[in-house]
C-alpha cells in the first residue's frame, strides 16, 4: 500500500538560528517556530506534512508583542483570505500577500514557563530591531481639516495601532496657520524617528517648509516624514498607497508609517524675486485652482464641495492669458517654442524682484535652504503661449483619492509633470475633469502633458477682463491671487499675481514613510 504522506508537499525546515517549542496557540496545543523572517505554528502532531501549519511574517503581517506572564502576545494586521472572510482575524498562511483587508487581531502563544516566554520575546525584539522600525514619533494633528475630524481620526484609528506596535510618540495639536512650519523650525529632532501629520496635505508641506527654514535644515530635513489622511483631499497619501498596490485607508496609512519603510521625495522651490516656498506636491493655476479655493466656503459639504464647484466653473469656464516657460526633461524637446534668452527668477533678488518682501515662508538668509540653481548657460528653455484653461505642475501622481492628475509622475525622478490645458469648449473641459479619475485626460488633443526640471509660470488677465486674474495655488497654500480688485483690498499672499514664478526641482532632497 502506498504511503499517503508521499506526495505531501514537506514542511520547511526551521532555520539553524530559529527558535523551536511546544506551546499553545490561541488555546491549542501547537509546536511553534521563530526564525528571521515569521512566527509560524502547527497543531502538535501534525509535523510530519505540516497540514494545518499558520503563519505571520514579521516585516507585514505583525505590529507588535508584549510578554504577559508565561504568554507571548502577538499584535496582528494581517489580510484576510477568502477563507478567513467574515469571521475574527485568522492569519491563515497569508503571510501579508494575497488580496483582502487587513485586519487587526491577537495571537496568544502560551509558553511552558516564563523564562521561555521571555526568551522568545528578546528574540521578537531582535529581528523588530532588524526591521528598522520607528521607536519614537512626533504627531502633529490638524483639528481644523477637512470636516474637522482630525482629533478623532487620531483617537480611533492612529492611536491603537500606535500603542498596540509598542511607538513611544508626542502629539500637539495645530492651533493656527503655519503652526505646522514653526512646529518643525523649532523641535528637537534628534528625539524622534519621524514626523508624522494627521491631517490634509498642507501641513505635511507646512513641515517640510518648518525644516528647510533650520539653519540644520540639510540633517533636517532627511528625518522622515509620514501622512494620515484627515483633510479634503489626501493626495500624498492615495499616492503612497496606489504606488505600492495597497487600498486607501486609514489603517494602512497607519501601517505604512509603522512598518517604517522610506523613499525619496523630490522637494520643489517656488521662486519669486526674495521669496521662496517649498511645495513637495502640485502647483495650479486657471480652472482647478478656482476649484479647490474659491469651495473653500462649501467646506461643510467635506469632499463633495470639489465636485459641485466643479460644475459650477465649468458652466462660467474662465481662460487666462499668459506664458510658461520650461526646460524640458529629456525626451520632452518638442514641447513649446525655443527661447531664445531667459533670466532665472533666483532666490537672491538679482531679477524679478517683488517690491515688499512679503515672505512668511522663507527669505535670503544664507542659513536656510538655498534652493537648487539653474545653470543658464547649459539649459535650453521652451515655451507655450496662452490663454490657457488649467496649468497643473505635479510631482506626485494624485491630487486626491480618485483623481490621477499626472499618471507618469514620480516621487524621486527630479522632474515635475506638466498638463497644460489650452482653450477649449465648457463640454471638453468637463469631459477632462470627468477623465481625471483614472489619468486618461492627458491623452485629450486639448493637453499638452510634458515633464521637466524647471518651469516658469507668467500669469496674466482672465481673457475678456481687464481688471481680474486668477488664482495660483500650491498645495492648497494660495501663492498669489489676482482676481480680487485693489479697490477691494486685496489680501496678503505670499507672492503678487503677474510677475514671474518659477519652479526649480531638488531631486530626492526630503524623505517619507513608504508602504514599500
Amino acid at each position: 500500500m502506498a504511503d499517503p504522506q508521499a506526495g505531501a508537499r514537506a514542511p520547511p525546515e526551521p532555520q539553524a538560528d530559529a527558535l523551536v517549542e511546544s506551546v499553545r496557540v490561541d488555546g491549542a496545543a501547537a509546536e511553534a517556530t521563530l526564525s528571521d523572517a515569521e512566527l509560524a505554528w502547527r497543531p502538535s502532531g501534525r509535523v510530519r506534512d505540516g497540514a494545518g501549519r499558520r503563519k505571520l511574517e514579521l516585516e507585514s503581517d505583525v505590529l507588535g508583542f508584549r510578554v504577559d506572564g508565561r504568554a507571548l502576545k502577538v499584535a496582528t494586521f494581517a489580510r484576510w483570505d477568502e477563507a478567513g472572510v467574515g469571521r475574527p482575524p485568522s492569519p491563515l498562511g497569508c503571510g501579508g500577500a494575497g488580496g483582502g483587508d487587513r485586519r487587526r487581531g491577537e495571537v496568544v502563544v502560551e509558553m511552558e514557563s516564563e523564562e521561555a516566554a521571555e526568551r522568545w520575546g528578546d528574540a521578537m525584539r531582535d529581528r523588530f530591531v532588524s526591521l528598522g522600525r520607528p521607536k519614537r514619533l512626533f504627531i502633529i494633528v490638524n483639528p481644523f481639516g477637512g470636516k474637522r475630524s482630525g482629533r478623532r481620526i487620531f483617537q480611533t484609528e492612529v492611536l491603537p495601532l500606535i500603542e498596540a506596535s509598542g511607538i513611544q510618540y508626542t502629539m500637539q495639536e495645530t492651533k493656527h496657520r503655519l503652526h505646522a512650519q514653526e512646529i518643525a523650525g523649532s523641535l528637537d529632532l534628534m528625539k524622534y524617528d519621524g514626523i508624522i501629520c494627521v491631517s490634509g496635505d498642507g501641513i505635511l508641506v507646512e513641515v517640510v517648509n518648518g525644516l528647510l527654514q533650520r539653519e540644520d535644515w540639510s540633517t533636517a530635513i532627511k528625518v522622515p516624514l509620514g501622512i494620515i489622511p484627515a483633510g479634503t483631499g489626501n493626495g500624498m497619501v492615495q499616492a503612497l498607497l496606489h504606488s505600492a498596490g495597497e487600498p486607501f485607508s486609514m489603517s494602512n496609512a497607519v501601517f505604512a508609517i509603522i512598518r517604517g519603510h522610506k523613499r525619496a521625495l523630490d522637494v520643489t522651490s517656488v521662486v519669486q524675486g526674495k521669496t521662496k516656498f517649498f511645495s513637495v506636491m502640485m502647483l495650479t493655476w486657471g480652472l482647478v485652482a478656482d476649484i479647490d479655493i474659491e469651495s473653500e466656503k462649501f467646506r461643510w459639504m467635506g469632499s463633495a464641495r470639489i465636485e459641485v464647484y466643479s460644475l459650477v466653473r465649468v458652466v462660467s469656464l474662465r481662460r487666462y492669458n499668459g506664458r510658461i516657460l520650461f526646460i524640458p526633461a529629456p525626451g520632452y524637446e518638442g514641447f513649446g517654442d525655443p527661447v531664445e534668452q531667459t533670466t532665472s527668477c533666483k532666490s537672491n533678488g538679482a531679477s524679478n524682484s517683488v517690491e515688499g518682501d512679503r515672505s512668511s515662508v522663507s527669505n535670503d538668509e544664507t542659513c536656510t535652504y538655498p534652493g537648487p540653481s539653474v545653470d543658464e548657460a547649459d539649459v535650453k528653455w521652451r515655451s507655450l503661449n496662452g490663454p490657457f484653461v488649467n496649468v497643473w505642475i505635479s510631482n506626485i501622481a494624485f491630487a486626491c483619492e480618485g483623481v490621477m492628475i499626472a499618471p507618469q509622475a514620480k516621487f524621486a525622478d527630479g522632474f515635475l509633470d506638466a498638463a497644460i490645458v489650452k482653450d477649449c469648449p465648457r463640454s471638453v473641459a468637463l469631459g477632462l475633469l470627468l477623465r481625471m479619475k483614472d489619468g486618461s485626460y492627458v491623452e485629450s488633443p486639448y493637453v499638452q502633458y510634458f515633464k521637466v526640471k524647471a518651469l516658469r509660470i507668467e500669469p496674466g488677465l482672465r481673457v475678456g477682463n481687464s481688471n481680474l486674474g486668477g488664482i495660483i495655488d500650491s498645495d492648497g497654500e494660495v501663492l498669489a491671487r489676482g482676481d480680487v480688485s485693489k479697490a477691494g483690498g486685496e489680501p496678503e499672499h505670499l507672492m503678487a499675481y503677474g510677475p514671474p514664478i518659477q519652479l526649480t526641482v531638488d531631486q530626492g532632497l526630503a524623505t517619507i514613510f513608504s508602504p514599500r
